[in-house]
């Protein structure tokens, strides 16, 4: 009798050992299950704080890609609330889970809102490019039409130099002849009362018709010119003339003469006419007298 008293006994102790163990086993996994789960928060955090660095970063480098001053403002803005998110993720318990939770719900927005900015910057970045484009198609015809206006400029210019080249008069046939007092020709400057230079202004249908003053300039053999009394300009000199004729020009060849009297000794050597209308030179020939 007193040996099936024991049987229950055992049994009872044996399942008292199992239940322990059982308890000790479940607490041990959720010990484990506890540590493995603030391990995962642990990383969870820390990649909420890589991200929150990241957006910061992000804002930071966009204010660089734009000149537009209340864009920037805003950036600053939204930065400046991120880092400090970011600054009370970092005092924030591993196993605080309702704060980490509500600071994960403000990463969203943080993202949200970066991403629309993104967007928006990259809008303005095309705009410009777009505008800088135009600018820069403008600006190459606006340069491509001033080296038109420059070469019709030049054209214009050197068609109105050709014009008063062409419109200039020239004469030809010049000679220089040494008369005696009675008008026949001597050779000999020693001989020599008077001097007659003739020549001819030739046709020009271009040069305008109407009165024109004609200069003769004669430069003897010791450069000196036979002083008429009177001075001209050319390029940018002022010399003087010795005989000066006023004309009709009408267009046609003249012929023209005009005497200087000599009144001084003349000795022999090379003696150059020169001959000036409208400021040019317009013919020059020398002579060469014993």
């Amino acid at each position: 009798m007193k040996k099936y008293i024991w049987i229950p006994l055992v049994l009872i102790i044996l399942l008292l050992l199992v239940g322990l163990g059982y308890l000790g086993y479940s607490y041990y996994q959720e010990r484990e299950a506890n540590k493995a789960m603030q391990e995962l928060a642990a990383l969870d955090k820390q990649e909420m704080e890589n991200e929150y660095e990241r957006f910061a970063q992000q804002y930071s480098e966009m204010k660089k890609q734009i000149s537009n001053d209340s864009i920037i403002a805003q950036l600053t803005q939204e930065q400046m609330r991120t880092q400090q998110l970011l600054a009370e993720l970092r005092q924030v318990k591993d196993d605080d889970a309702r704060e980490i939770a509500r600071l994960k719900k403000e990463l969203a927005t943080v993202r949200a809102v970066l991403r629309d900015y993104v967007m928006q910057i990259d809008s303005l970045n095309r705009q410009n490019q777009e505008l800088l484009a135009e600018n820069t198609r403008i600006q190459g015809e606006y340069d491509e039409a001033t080296r038109t206006i420059e070469d019709l400029n030049t054209e214009r210019d050197n068609l109105s130099e050709r014009v008063a080249m062409a419109a200039q008069l020239d004469a030809n046939n010049i000679n220089m002849t040494l008369l005696k007092k009675n008008g026949k020709q001597v050779k000999k400057m020693k001989d020599c009362k008077n001097i007659a230079i003739s020549f001819n202004i030739a046709r020009n249908v271009t040069a305008s018709n109407g009165q024109r003053t004609i200069y003769v300039r004669i430069n003897t053999p010791t450069g000196e010119t036979l002083n008429g009394g009177g001075t001209i300009t050319y390029e940018n000199r002022t010399l003087e003339y010795s005989i000066k004729k006023v004309i009709e020009y009408t267009g046609e060849e003249t012929p023209i003469t005009v005497y200087w009297n000599v009144a001084e000794y003349l000795g022999a050597g090379n003696y150059t006419v020169s001959i000036f209308a409208d400021g040019n030179m317009i013919g020059s020939r020398t002579f060469t007298f014993n």
